[in-house]
């Protein structure tokens, strides 16, 4: 208040001085106030918010060549695909530094094949198992809580998921509950949201990286990040599935879970903010493994299948997060990802080393500062247990052509987003695949898209 009544007096005195009228005077003093009391506003605490989203994708796979077709193929005919989800985000503050997140959720859609036949699927929001009849869940129920220990004062928007406010530049952060595990680990600043960027599934994370959650991409878990400036180190333990890909939940998770450690740090680089992030994972379930399968595989019928060698197994997996503007609203990025690929895949899709790199821009360079522009490309690969299984006619979760002549599975992404203004976009994309579940005598493959979000 005392700087309030100090910055009017000073302009009375300045306008008086230069013989300004009376009248724009007042007009000065009532905007300065109006500034005044929105920066005081801006810097309080949110006690609560609503956000929500909705977001429709519609594809077009024009026929392609294919010789032959197995049980878990991509179809060679001319196919059209669509997804939709809306969600509610509401968040409480509940207590200094504790917040409260649920987020009721529904969607729809049809897969392109029943979603089979890629290692990178072409539909980030495309569910495991959603279906032309809308289903309504809950996608999240999780605490926050923030310990600040010091440091610079940090901005924090109000978002989904995201109570505005502020923090400490150095802080301890606990996440525990219902929520996605990629809300904490493997960010990226430019590949990482289907709802608004790429949408292929092996740009929005890391391709190789098997990470726990049920057919709709959720998990129970908690994280712990320690974050100091421009370093942060983060550890997480979440649910895997009952069974390989499905929906039920293992609540046993002293004896079957998913343990992630990433350390991160950002830096400047030609005066652009960039970061670097490394990523460990392991894996313990009732996974087949790839070599029990065809060692079994003659005393049944000489089709190897992993559901018949299930038994306790690890698996691990690393990859390296690359992130670094250029300019400003231009940016580049890559992933390198790898696991060790003995056993079938458990929660995310069949990918088992896998690069990626790519670049986005915003409109501002050419009058459209609501418009975004990205192109990438991913190199995905097996396993050589992976690729004998399949040779044998084999078939995975998504996978399985019934014969293979194995080549890396190479794709090319390109989006343009437009903003149409008050939180709606609309976005077109292409998407070429060659070797399309690594198999080089089917395809390539395009497929088009388009895309319709709204946000508040």
């Amino acid at each position: 208040m005392f700087r309030l009544q100090h910055n009017l007096l000073k302009l009375a005195a300045l306008a008086a001085l230069a013989g300004v009228r009376q009248a724009d005077v007042l007009a000065q003093a009532q905007d300065l106030a109006a500034d005044t009391q929105a920066d005081a506003h801006a810097d309080t605490p949110e006690a609560w918010n609503v956000h929500g989203q909705s977001t429709y994708i519609w594809q077009l796979k024009p026929s392609f060549p294919a010789p032959y077709t197995g049980p878990e193929s991509l179809l060679p005919q001319r196919e059209t695909a669509y997804s939709f989800s809306g969600t509610l985000a509401f968040g409480w503050r509940a207590w200094e530094g504790g917040e409260l997140y649920v987020d009721p959720e529904v969607v729809q859609g049809k897969a392109l094949s029943g979603l089979h036949g890629l290692g990178g699927m072409t539909n980030g929001e495309q569910q495991k198992t959603s279906g032309t009849n809308p289903t309504f869940y809950r996608a999240r129920l999780f605490l926050r809580q923030t310990w600040n220990l010091g440091g610079d004062p940090v901005k924090v928007e109000s978002d989904m998921n995201q109570v505005a406010g502020t923090v400490s530049s150095r802080r301890l952060v606990l996440t525990a509950g219902n929520f996605a595990l990629n809300d904490v680990f493997d960010n990226n600043a430019y590949a990482h949201d289907a709802r608004g960027q790429f949408m292929n599934w092996a740009l929005l994370d890391a391709g190789a990286y098997d990470f726990a959650a049920d057919a709709r991409g959720y998990t129970w878990g908690a994280a712990i990040e320690y974050i100091d400036g421009d370093w942060a180190i983060r550890y997480g333990r979440f649910l895997q599935p009952a069974e390989s890909n499905g929906l039920p939940l293992d609540k046993r998770i002293f004896k079957h879970y998913g343990d992630q450690v990433e350390l991160e740090h950002g830096h400047k680089w030609l005066g652009q903010d960039g970061k670097i992030r490394l990523l460990a994972f392991r894996n313990r379930a009732r996974m087949g493994a790839f070599r029990d399968a065809l060692a079994e595989a003659p005393d049944n019928g000489g089709v190897p299948d992993v559901a018949r060698v299930r038994t306790e197994r690890s698996k691990i997996g690393f990859g390296v997060n690359l992130e670094q503007g250029l300019a400003q609203d231009v940016g580049v990025f890559a992933r390198a990802s790898w696991n060790d690929g003995r056993s079938e895949t458990y929660s995310f899709t069949e990918i088992e080393n896998a690069l990626s790199a790519g670049v986005g821009a915003g409109g501002a360079r050419w009058g459209r500062a609501d418009d975004n522009f990205g192109v990438a490309w991913v190199r995905n690969g097996l396993s050589k247990d992976h690729r004998d299984y399949l040779a044998a006619g084999g078939v995975g979760a998504f996978i399985g052509d019934g014969r293979l002549d194995y080549r890396p599975e190479q794709i090319a992404e390109s989006y343009y987003r437009i903003g149409l203004g008050h939180g709606l976009q609309a976005s077109v994309d292409y998407q070429h695949v060659v070797n399309p579940a690594y198999n080089a005598r089917r395809g390539p493959v395009n497929v088009g898209s388009i895309r319709l979000h709204a946000q508040f």
